[in-house]
Protein backbone atom coordinates (compact mmCIF):
# COMPACT_ATOMS: atom_id res chain seq x y z
CA UNK A 1 0.00 0.00 0.00
CA UNK A 2 1.85 2.89 -1.46
CA UNK A 3 -1.15 5.68 -0.36
CA UNK A 4 -1.44 6.32 3.68
CA UNK A 5 -4.52 6.96 5.10
CA UNK A 6 -5.58 8.59 8.32
CA UNK A 7 -8.92 7.59 10.89
CA UNK A 8 -10.70 9.56 13.38
CA UNK A 9 -12.99 7.57 15.92
CA UNK A 10 -16.01 8.88 17.84
CA UNK A 11 -16.60 6.37 20.65
CA UNK A 12 -20.54 8.26 22.02
CA UNK A 13 -22.80 6.61 24.32
CA UNK A 14 -25.28 5.60 21.59
CA UNK A 15 -23.13 5.38 18.01
CA UNK A 16 -19.51 5.13 16.92
CA UNK A 17 -18.61 7.43 14.31
CA UNK A 18 -15.70 6.56 12.15
CA UNK A 19 -13.67 8.82 9.58
CA UNK A 20 -11.07 8.11 6.65
CA UNK A 21 -9.06 11.34 5.02
CA UNK A 22 -6.49 10.27 2.64
CA UNK A 23 -2.96 11.81 2.35
CA UNK A 24 -4.26 15.35 0.55
CA UNK A 25 -6.71 15.60 3.73
CA UNK A 26 -10.36 14.42 1.35
CA UNK A 27 -12.56 12.68 3.63
CA UNK A 28 -12.07 9.08 1.58
CA UNK A 29 -14.64 7.08 3.37
CA UNK A 30 -17.58 7.55 7.04
CA UNK A 31 -19.48 5.16 8.91
CA UNK A 32 -21.89 5.02 11.82
CA UNK A 33 -22.29 2.02 13.78
CA UNK A 34 -24.66 1.16 16.97
CA UNK A 35 -22.44 1.44 20.79
CA UNK A 36 -21.45 -1.84 22.27
CA UNK A 37 -21.00 -2.09 25.77
CA UNK A 38 -17.17 -2.22 25.11
CA UNK A 39 -16.13 1.37 23.50
CA UNK A 40 -13.23 -0.55 22.17
CA UNK A 41 -15.46 -2.79 20.26
CA UNK A 42 -17.49 0.11 18.93
CA UNK A 43 -14.62 1.80 17.71
CA UNK A 44 -13.30 -1.67 15.98
CA UNK A 45 -16.60 -2.12 14.39
CA UNK A 46 -16.84 1.05 13.37
CA UNK A 47 -13.50 2.03 11.48
CA UNK A 48 -13.53 -1.45 10.16
CA UNK A 49 -16.80 -0.29 8.32
CA UNK A 50 -15.27 2.56 7.33
CA UNK A 51 -12.18 0.37 6.09
CA UNK A 52 -14.09 -1.88 3.73
CA UNK A 53 -14.81 1.32 1.73
CA UNK A 54 -11.85 1.76 0.77
CA UNK A 55 -9.73 -0.62 -1.16
CA UNK A 56 -6.34 -0.17 -0.23
CA UNK A 57 -7.27 -1.02 3.58
CA UNK A 58 -7.73 -4.13 4.36
CA UNK A 59 -7.90 -3.19 7.78
CA UNK A 60 -8.08 -0.42 10.30
CA UNK A 61 -4.30 -1.90 11.46
CA UNK A 62 -3.82 -0.51 8.19
CA UNK A 63 -4.24 3.06 9.01
CA UNK A 64 -1.06 5.28 9.27
CA UNK A 65 -2.73 7.09 12.27
CA UNK A 66 -5.32 6.96 14.16
CA UNK A 67 -7.06 9.05 16.74
CA UNK A 68 -9.93 8.51 18.97
CA UNK A 69 -12.19 10.94 20.77
CA UNK A 70 -16.05 10.93 22.63
CA UNK A 71 -16.55 9.89 26.11
CA UNK A 72 -14.98 6.07 25.72
CA UNK A 73 -11.77 7.40 23.78
CA UNK A 74 -9.86 6.24 26.69
CA UNK A 75 -11.02 2.58 26.42
CA UNK A 76 -9.65 2.84 23.06
CA UNK A 77 -5.85 1.19 23.05
CA UNK A 78 -5.06 1.00 20.05
CA UNK A 79 -5.30 4.78 19.17
CA UNK A 80 -2.31 6.43 18.60
CA UNK A 81 -3.75 9.88 20.19
CA UNK A 82 -6.95 10.74 22.43
CA UNK A 83 -8.14 14.27 21.85
CA UNK A 84 -11.78 15.61 23.38
CA UNK A 85 -14.69 15.41 21.54
CA UNK A 86 -14.58 19.23 22.05
CA UNK A 87 -11.36 19.76 20.18
CA UNK A 88 -12.45 17.34 17.43
CA UNK A 89 -16.16 18.57 17.45
CA UNK A 90 -14.57 22.18 16.57
CA UNK A 91 -12.09 20.91 14.02
CA UNK A 92 -14.08 19.00 11.99
CA UNK A 93 -16.59 21.95 11.55
CA UNK A 94 -13.67 23.94 10.80
CA UNK A 95 -12.44 21.33 8.16
CA UNK A 96 -16.39 21.64 6.51
CA UNK A 97 -16.39 25.26 6.76
CA UNK A 98 -14.01 28.13 8.45
CA UNK A 99 -16.69 30.26 8.74
CA UNK A 100 -18.65 28.85 11.27
CA UNK A 101 -17.73 30.48 14.78
CA UNK A 102 -20.72 28.53 17.25
CA UNK A 103 -21.19 24.81 17.63
CA UNK A 104 -24.29 23.31 19.42
CA UNK A 105 -23.12 19.81 19.83
CA UNK A 106 -26.73 17.65 20.97
CA UNK A 107 -25.12 14.20 21.83
CA UNK A 108 -26.77 11.28 23.41
CA UNK A 109 -26.27 12.31 26.96
CA UNK A 110 -25.38 15.79 26.81
CA UNK A 111 -25.61 19.32 25.65
CA UNK A 112 -22.31 21.23 24.51
CA UNK A 113 -21.53 24.53 23.28
CA UNK A 114 -18.38 25.21 21.38
CA UNK A 115 -16.90 28.66 20.45
CA UNK A 116 -14.33 28.26 17.60
CA UNK A 117 -11.15 30.16 16.92
CA UNK A 118 -9.93 31.60 13.23
CA UNK A 119 -7.60 28.13 13.48
CA UNK A 120 -10.44 25.59 14.27
CA UNK A 121 -9.05 25.54 17.62
CA UNK A 122 -11.92 25.90 20.93
CA UNK A 123 -12.25 29.41 22.42
CA UNK A 124 -14.72 28.68 24.77
CA UNK A 125 -17.28 25.46 25.62
CA UNK A 126 -20.16 24.91 27.73
CA UNK A 127 -21.89 21.57 28.86
CA UNK A 128 -24.89 20.38 30.25
CA UNK A 129 -24.16 17.06 31.41
CA UNK A 130 -26.38 16.87 34.36
CA UNK A 131 -29.64 15.93 32.97
CA UNK A 132 -30.79 13.96 29.91
CA UNK A 133 -33.67 16.72 28.96
CA UNK A 134 -32.78 18.05 25.69
CA UNK A 135 -30.21 15.63 24.79
CA UNK A 136 -30.78 12.72 22.06
CA UNK A 137 -31.91 10.21 24.70
CA UNK A 138 -34.48 12.63 25.81
CA UNK A 139 -35.81 12.81 22.21
CA UNK A 140 -35.75 9.45 21.44
CA UNK A 141 -37.96 8.80 24.85
CA UNK A 142 -40.26 11.65 23.79
CA UNK A 143 -40.56 10.01 20.11
CA UNK A 144 -41.94 6.57 21.46
CA UNK A 145 -44.74 8.60 23.62
CA UNK A 146 -45.84 9.62 20.19
CA UNK A 147 -45.00 5.78 19.69
CA UNK A 148 -43.24 7.20 16.38
CA UNK A 149 -39.61 6.61 14.96
CA UNK A 150 -37.07 9.68 15.09
CA UNK A 151 -37.51 10.33 11.35
CA UNK A 152 -41.71 10.60 11.90
CA UNK A 153 -41.26 12.78 15.60
CA UNK A 154 -38.46 15.20 13.76
CA UNK A 155 -41.19 16.49 11.33
CA UNK A 156 -44.30 16.02 13.22
CA UNK A 157 -44.11 19.89 14.93
CA UNK A 158 -43.54 21.26 11.40
CA UNK A 159 -47.14 21.90 10.99
CA UNK A 160 -47.82 23.32 14.16
CA UNK A 161 -50.10 26.64 14.40
CA UNK A 162 -49.20 27.14 17.45
CA UNK A 163 -46.63 25.83 20.62
CA UNK A 164 -47.83 24.29 23.35
CA UNK A 165 -45.19 24.67 26.62
CA UNK A 166 -43.59 21.67 27.87
CA UNK A 167 -42.61 23.43 31.17
CA UNK A 168 -40.74 20.49 33.32
CA UNK A 169 -36.95 20.67 33.75
CA UNK A 170 -36.50 17.42 34.08
CA UNK A 171 -36.68 14.67 31.92
CA UNK A 172 -38.38 12.03 33.93
CA UNK A 173 -40.93 15.09 34.58
CA UNK A 174 -41.03 16.28 31.36
CA UNK A 175 -42.41 12.36 29.86
CA UNK A 176 -45.22 12.75 32.47
CA UNK A 177 -46.29 16.83 31.24
CA UNK A 178 -46.09 15.30 27.59
CA UNK A 179 -48.23 12.16 28.27
CA UNK A 180 -51.03 14.22 30.17
CA UNK A 181 -50.91 17.04 27.38
CA UNK A 182 -51.69 14.73 24.51
CA UNK A 183 -54.26 12.86 27.14
CA UNK A 184 -56.13 15.76 27.31
CA UNK A 185 -56.17 15.70 23.47
CA UNK A 186 -53.77 18.95 22.13
CA UNK A 187 -52.69 18.35 19.04
CA UNK A 188 -50.03 16.30 18.77
CA UNK A 189 -48.26 18.67 16.57
CA UNK A 190 -48.33 21.30 19.15
CA UNK A 191 -46.53 19.30 22.06
CA UNK A 192 -43.89 18.16 19.75
CA UNK A 193 -43.44 22.07 18.84
CA UNK A 194 -43.33 22.31 22.44
CA UNK A 195 -40.60 19.44 23.57
CA UNK A 196 -38.83 21.10 20.52
CA UNK A 197 -38.95 24.60 22.04
CA UNK A 198 -38.02 23.53 25.40
CA UNK A 199 -34.67 21.76 23.97
CA UNK A 200 -34.19 25.14 22.02
CA UNK A 201 -34.17 27.04 25.12
CA UNK A 202 -31.66 24.70 26.47
CA UNK A 203 -29.49 25.08 23.57
CA UNK A 204 -29.83 29.26 23.33
CA UNK A 205 -29.30 29.23 27.51
CA UNK A 206 -25.63 27.44 27.17
CA UNK A 207 -25.48 29.46 23.89
CA UNK A 208 -25.12 32.77 25.95
CA UNK A 209 -22.27 31.33 28.12
CA UNK A 210 -19.88 31.33 25.61
CA UNK A 211 -20.86 34.29 23.22
CA UNK A 212 -22.68 32.91 20.38
CA UNK A 213 -21.08 34.71 17.14
CA UNK A 214 -22.21 33.77 13.30
CA UNK A 215 -22.78 31.41 11.62
CA UNK A 216 -23.70 28.48 14.00
CA UNK A 217 -24.56 24.96 13.55
CA UNK A 218 -25.43 22.04 14.95
CA UNK A 219 -23.77 18.59 15.23
CA UNK A 220 -24.48 15.19 16.46
CA UNK A 221 -27.49 12.98 15.05
CA UNK A 222 -30.16 15.74 16.97
CA UNK A 223 -28.89 17.79 13.08
CA UNK A 224 -31.03 15.56 11.36
CA UNK A 225 -34.27 16.60 13.52
CA UNK A 226 -36.06 19.42 10.80
CA UNK A 227 -38.36 20.37 14.03
CA UNK A 228 -35.49 21.03 16.06
CA UNK A 229 -33.57 22.89 14.01
CA UNK A 230 -36.70 25.44 13.00
CA UNK A 231 -37.46 26.01 16.20
CA UNK A 232 -33.15 26.46 17.27
CA UNK A 233 -32.79 28.55 14.23
CA UNK A 234 -36.74 31.30 15.99
CA UNK A 235 -34.87 31.07 19.20
CA UNK A 236 -31.53 32.51 18.26
CA UNK A 237 -33.12 34.67 15.43
CA UNK A 238 -30.80 33.37 12.74
CA UNK A 239 -30.52 30.47 10.54
CA UNK A 240 -28.58 27.57 11.59
CA UNK A 241 -25.89 26.64 8.76
CA UNK A 242 -25.98 23.72 7.30
CA UNK A 243 -22.91 20.97 6.72
CA UNK A 244 -22.01 19.56 3.76
CA UNK A 245 -21.64 16.16 5.41
CA UNK A 246 -23.42 13.95 7.90
CA UNK A 247 -23.32 15.99 11.06
CA UNK A 248 -23.04 12.90 12.90
CA UNK A 249 -19.85 12.19 11.95
CA UNK A 250 -18.36 15.75 12.83
CA UNK A 251 -16.36 14.35 16.09
CA UNK A 252 -15.00 11.44 14.01
CA UNK A 253 -14.23 13.38 10.87
CA UNK A 254 -12.40 16.06 13.19
CA UNK A 255 -10.14 13.06 15.04
CA UNK A 256 -9.25 12.10 11.71
CA UNK A 257 -7.74 15.95 10.60
CA UNK A 258 -6.14 15.71 13.85
CA UNK A 259 -4.41 11.89 12.99
CA UNK A 260 -3.36 13.40 9.33
CA UNK A 261 -1.89 16.30 10.97
CA UNK A 262 -0.47 14.76 13.80
CA UNK A 263 0.67 12.00 11.91
CA UNK A 264 2.49 14.41 9.08
CA UNK A 265 4.20 16.53 11.18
Amino acid sequence: MTKKYYGGCDVGSTTGKAAILDENGSIISTTVVPSEIDPEITSIQALEKACAQVADLNSYKDLARIVGTGYGRNEVAFANENISEISCHAMGTFYCNPDIKTIVDIGGQDVKTIAIADDGSVLEFAMNDKCAAGTGRFLEAMSRIFRMDLDQFSVLSLNAKKSIPVTAQCSVFAESEVISLLARKNPPEEVAAGIKASVSKRCFSLLKRIGMRPLVTVTGGCAKNQGLIKSLSKKIKMEVTALPVDPQIIGALGAAVFARRNGSA
